[in-house]
Formats: C-alpha cells, sequence, structure tokens
C-alpha cells in the first residue's frame, strides 16, 4: 500500500487539515497491522496446539498410528485407552495432524513413552497418514533424540514382498536418532492372525513399561468408557450428519479438492455383469468425475465409501430393541482430546450403523471383553472374557467360534441370546467402517472425465450356514444408472500409486494379471493404443491373463481381442485354468514362453508388472521368473533370485498385490 498517495487523497478536500502534522500511519494500515499481527498470535497458538497437545494436557503415553484401513488405529486407541490401567495418560494421535520436530520434548514430561503402531501399504510403503512423518524420519540426520522413550508395533502380511518395512525403518531409525527402545518390537503378520500377535506382544509390553517406570497395575480391569452418550430430543435436522465423511452437507454442497475427508460423489454411467456364465458375478463399473477437477493417471487407485446393508442394520436394531432413529451425539469424556466423536456427531443410530461402523467383520478381542459384562448367562460371561484373554484356551476358542465361522457381531448376539448391550456402548466400540480400493481400470489420456472399476462380488457361506456378503462389492453391484429415477453416486477419492508404465514408452511391458487383476492393465492397454495414435513409437505390449473357463469368465475377451487384432497388444496369453484336466495358471504359461520373456527382461530393458492375488499367484509368477533367469541365465538359485529383486528396486518389477 501507498501511504503517500493515500494521504494526499485525504488531505486534498479540506484545506484547514493541511495545517495539522501527518499521522504516520492512516487507519488502513493500523487495522492491517494489527490483523496481522493477530494472525501472527493465533499462528503460534495454534501450532503450540498442534505441535505438542501432551504437554498441555498432563499425557505421558502418546500412541501415533500409521494407518491405511483403520487397524493400526484401532490398536492405537486399544493401547491409550490401556495406560488408565496404569495409572497413566494416553492419547492416540495422528502423526500428519503433529509437528514430529517437537517429538524430542516429550523427554521433559516424567515417565513419559512415545508408542508407534505401524502399518505397512503397497509396496513397502507408509500409509498416507505417515507419510511425513516418514519423510521428517528420512530427512533430519541431526534430530537428537536421545531423551525419547519409545516402541513400535508393526502391522504387515507376510505374503508380501516388504513384510512389515514401516515398523522396521520406524524402530531402526527412532535408534538412530538416539531414541531409546524400551520394547522389542512387535510383528503383526494379517496372513496369520494379527489379532492375537497384538494381543501376545502387549501382555509382554505394559509389564515391561510398568518394570521400566517404576509403576503398577491399578488392578483395574472394569470397561473404561471413553464416550458418554447424549440424546437430541429437539434438534435442527440440517445439523445432524447422514452420512457425510468430513464436513456437514458436504454430500449437498460439494467443493473440491477432494480426498478421503472430503469424497466427490461420483454418478455411476455404467454396471454391467462382465461374466457370461458360471456362479460369481464380476462387474465393470464407470464413474462420472466430470467438473470435479479430479485427476488420475494409469495404475492409480479409487476409494470408494460402502454403507452396510440395510438389512443387517434393522436386523441389529431389533435384536437390541431400540429405536434407530433416535439422535445422539457420543462425546469424549476427556474433553482435551483431538477427538471429540468417534465418528460426525450428532447422527442418529441408523445412520451410524449404515454409514459409519463396520458391523461385518468378526469383532476383535477387547470389543467382546468390553461387552461381556452385558451377557446375564455366566457361561457367555466366561466365554467372552476367555476369548479375549492370552491364554491357549482362550486363543482356539476365539479362532474357531469367532474368526473361522466368520461370526460377525450380528451373528455374536444372535448365538449368544444373553447378551443385550446397551447400543451406544456398541457403537463406541465397533471400528469405522473403511474405504474399500480398487485398481483403476482406464486410463485418462482415454477417458479423462470417467473412472473405470473391474470387482468380483464377496458372496459366501460360514460355517455356522450363514451367507456373508462383501460390503462394498454388494452395494457396488446394486448401484444401478438409475434408482428410482434418481442417478446413483458413489464417494469416492483417488490414492496415487507408484504402479506406474515406462517413462519410455518404446520399453517393452509384460503384464500378468489373472481375473481382476487385469484391471489396473486395462487402462495400461488403453494408455498404450493412444500413444500409437499419437504417432508414438510403443515397445512391445505383452498380456498374460488367466480365468477358470473360456466360455464363462474371460472378463474383456472383446477388448483384449480388438487390441490384439490393431497390434496395441503384441502378444496376448491366455491360461484357462479349468477348461483341461491338468490345471493351467498364468506362471504355467509364462515358463513355456520362458525364450520371449527372458530376451524381453534381459535385453530388452522390459517392465514386468504384476497385478492380483499375492498370497498364491503372485509369488508362483516370481518363482516361474527365478527359474527362468537360472535356466537362460546360467545362474544359481540365489543369483536369480537377486537379479529378480534388482529389477525391484530399479523400479522394473512393480506389483499391486492383495491378499
Amino acid at each position: 500500500l501507498n501511504t503517500a498517495d493515500m494521504d494526499a487523497e485525504t488531505t486534498t478536500n479540506t484545506e484547514p487539515m493541511a495545517e495539522e502534522e501527518e499521522p504516520l500511519f492512516s487507519n488502513l494500515d493500523l487495522f492491517l497491522f494489527s490483523l496481522i499481527v493477530g494472525l501472527v498470535i493465533y499462528w503460534f497458538m495454534s501450532l503450540s496446539i498442534i505441535c505438542f497437545p501432551f504437554c498441555n494436557q498432563g499425557k505421558n503415553i502418546i500412541v501415533f498410528y500409521g494407518s491405511q484401513t483403520g487397524t493400526a488405529e484401532e490398536f492405537a486407541n486399544r493401547l491409550s485407552k490401556d495406560a488408565q490401567r496404569y495409572g497413566m495418560k494416553g492419547m492416540a494421535a495422528d502423526p500428519e495432524e503433529y509437528d514430529m520436530g517437537e517429538m524430542a520434548r516429550l523427554s521433559e514430561i516424567e515417565n513419559s513413552l512415545a508408542i508407534f503402531c505401524m502399518a505397512t501399504y503397497g509396496e513397502g510403503d507408509p500409509t498416507d497418514n505417515a507419510q511425513d512423518m516418514y519423510d521428517w524420519l528420512q530427512e533430519n540426520d541431526d534430530e537428537d533424540l536421545s531423551g525419547l522413550n519409545y516402541t513400535v508395533f508393526a502391522l504387515g502380511n507376510k505374503t508380501y514382498e516388504h513384510y512389515n518395512a514401516m515398523g522396521k525403518y520406524v524402530d531402526k531409525r527412532l535408534e538412530e536418532l538416539g531414541a531409546k527402545r524400551i520394547f522389542d518390537l512387535g510383528l503383526g503378520d494379517d496372513d496369520g492372525n494379527l489379532e492375537e500377535d497384538f494381543i501376545s506382544w502387549r501382555e509382554q509390553f505394559w509389564p515391561a513399561v510398568c518394570e521400566h517406570f517404576g509403576v503398577e497395575a491399578l488392578g483395574d480391569d472394569s470397561s473404561i468408557r471413553q464416550y458418554e452418550l447424549k440424546e437430541h430430543t429437539d434438534i435442527n435436522m440440517n445439523k445432524v450428519y447422514s452420512g457425510e465423511i468430513g464436513r456437514l452437507k458436504s454430500f449437498e454442497v460439494q467443493k473440491p479438492p477432494f480426498d478421503s475427508k472430503n469424497p466427490f460423489l461420483a454418478p455411476v454411467t455404467l454396471n454391467r455383469k462382465l461374466n457370461k456364465g458360471g456362479d460369481r458375478h464380476l462387474m465393470h463399473l464407470e464413474l462420472d468425475i466430470t467438473g470435479s477437477k479430479i485427476r488420475y493417471e494409469s495404475g492409480d487407485h479409487v476409494a470408494v465409501f460402502p454403507t452396510n446393508d440395510s438389512a443387517l442394520v434393522n436386523k441389529l436394531g431389533q435384536i437390541l430393541g431400540v429405536d434407530l432413529d433416535v439422535v445422539i451425539s457420543l462425546n469424549n469424556l476427556d474433553e482435551e482430546s483431538n477427538k471429540k466423536h468417534p465418528f460426525p456427531c450428532p447422527t442418529t443410530y441408523r445412520t451410524a450403523l449404515t454409514h459409519y461402523l463396520d458391523i461385518t467383520h468378526p469383532p476383535r478381542t477387547n470389543v467382546l471383553y468390553e461387552l461381556a459384562q452385558y451377557a446375564s448367562d455366566p457361561k457367555d460371561q466366561e466365554n467372552m472374557r476367555k476369548m479375549a484373554s492370552s491364554s491357549p484356551e482362550g486363543k482356539a476358542l476365539y479362532q474357531s467360534w469367532v474368526l473361522e465361522a466368520s461370526r460377525n457381531i450380528l451373528a455374536i448376539l444372535e448365538d449368544m441370546p444373553s447378551l443385550k448391550p446397551p447400543v451406544d456402548h456398541l457403537c463406541e466400540l465397533l471400528p469405522r467402517l473403511q474405504a474399500r480400493y480398487y485398481s483403476i481400470a482406464s486410463s485418462s489420456k482415454v477417458h479423462p472425465n470417467s473412472i473405470h472399476i473391474c470387482a468380483v462380488v464377496v458372496e459366501y457361506q460360514t460355517k455356522t450356514g450363514r451367507t456373508n456378503k462383501g460390503v462394498a462389492t454388494n452395494w457396488l453391484k446394486n448401484k444401478l444408472v438409475t434408482d428410482n429415477g434418481h442417478k446413483s453416486t458413489v464417494p469416492m477419492y483417488i490414492r496415487k500409486s507408484q504402479f506406474r508404465l515406462p517413462f519410455k514408452a518404446t520399453n517393452p511391458v509384460i503384464m500378468v494379471g489373472p481375473g481382476t487383476g487385469i484391471a489396473p492393465f486395462m487402462g495400461f492397454i488403453q494408455e498404450r493404443g493412444w500413444l500409437k495414435e499419437q504417432g508414438k513409437e510403443v515397445g512391445e505390449t505383452v498380456m498374460y491373463f488367466g480365468c477358470r473357463h473360456k466360455n464363462e469368465d474371460y472378463i474383456y475377451q472383446e477388448e483384449l481381442e480388438e487390441a490384439e487384432k490393431n497390434q496395441v497388444l503384441t502378444q496376448l496369453n491366455v491360461a484357462f485354468s479349468r477348461d483341461q484336466e491338468q490345471k493351467v495358471y498364468v506362471q504355467h504359461i509364462l515358463k513355456k514362453n520362458k525364450e520371449n520373456i527372458w530376451k524381453l527382461i534381459h535385453s530388452e530393458n522390459a517392465h514386468i508388472y504384476v497385478c492380483g492375488d499375492a498370497r498364491n499367484m503372485a509369488k508362483d509368477v516370481q518363482t516361474a521368473l527365478y527359474e527362468i533367469a537360472e535356466e537362460l541365465g546360467s545362474m544359481t538359485r540365489t543369483q536369480a533370485t537377486d537379479y529378480i529383486k534388482k529389477l525391484m528396486t530399479k523400479g522394473r518389477y512393480s506389483q499391486d498385490v492383495w491378499s
């Protein structure tokens, strides 16, 4: 602002003022100065709240979680709640919301401890919310954390190449920066029994903490409520959440940018069944993102927020004997906590059980433990507490009665008629319903305003004779283009991935994707075709697809054969596993074409992509490649393994797999 010009304007019309001494600052200057000072003070105050709330709130145990699907967050909440049983004050914390540079300040608090519950995502990557923390740990070599006490529990899955990479990294890196590990790194394996791994670790962890700090358990094993119920009898319904993830009314007034806290409601423009026969339902959906400013690339994931089946929700209401349309809030008893409610409040029980809570997964042991008090039959109480214990008998009972029988909370309530928990306590204990991720089956070069999903509907019989249905796939199956004259919409956002076509279009690509693992390759094929149309030179594009029967579930057959005819696909290899006596899978045809595969990889710099089942297929494909390298590269098995692993580190072997 030019103050001289402003003063000139204010003095030209009034002669007498010329005699007066000009003020150094005009009113506008003073106003702007006050505003800036106010903003600076506000910024520092908010920063101090964000940076070290544990200092202000008398907390001495902070449990950071790196969570993609909610499990690590759940474990963090359980550990922070445990702290109360040892006379300590704990809090669960999302590292995304804190300045990690302030972590060293924890040492100023007596008996302080930082616990890290860290999940690994994708190819050994941090979860979205732990990315900033990971970057901070990597970049700050001169950070001194010598006064910090810490421990790490890692969540992973042994079927993946980079098992628990993030937890192992955090554990090692904190030690390098001078922090003191007070209990061994815990390794949780979701391919085995993650809950059991966590309980076993936790059973030994707390006694070690007590010994380290010289404190004793209070001997109080009773249930500790975190939230209190408030029923709203007279409330304006415009202030009540009806399924929004973040901002109230965000589904009515949509504002970009769209992300996990602000999903976009994408209209469904196509929903078709892909398979011609068989007892499964494979489907292709197209979501319209016109006007959303959403950008995506081939290989990215689309996250969708599903809702629970209304029949399940109604049954829960009936068995608990509650009016699901009562408007409630669950308010945190710890007023200083950042987490005011377990899910958006105020809302109704119906909305909470439909949109916000996971009612279909078998409940974890802590839920059974806390609900046991509400069983009127002492035998039921005893069994529920036993399943939550670390005794071999209790673990075996939980494994068989809950996990192997796939009993969700409704099945447990039905099979234990004496169990009648208050619905508000049940809502406090159930985990949040999470977004589901799908590999995008389209290219933005060809479909800039549309995102394609390819999925198989999950439905199976349990050992108790019930039919369990996958939440997201059954919800997507019922997303018809128009539903009673209304457009069907799907709340979604994009998650960026490392699964990318080579930067140089001339590099050959080998794609291995049986079943719905073909999804990202539909995008890759579209993109390579588009590049060819642009007159670019495109390397060999080789597809290995597999399904059960040619006449039943050969999905995208027309598109694939058309791409082969147009020479976008230079090779199309399909394994029909059950069309002959001997089962034939993708790894078998890879081995059959070993000379071509080896030439592309070893001499022509090909990039390999594998998508689909991690437990069997991805491992078998990797083994087949070891064998090809061994035989045609004249290597020992150790050399062949190193050769393939090097391709991974160079970004020439990428996997998008799930178990």
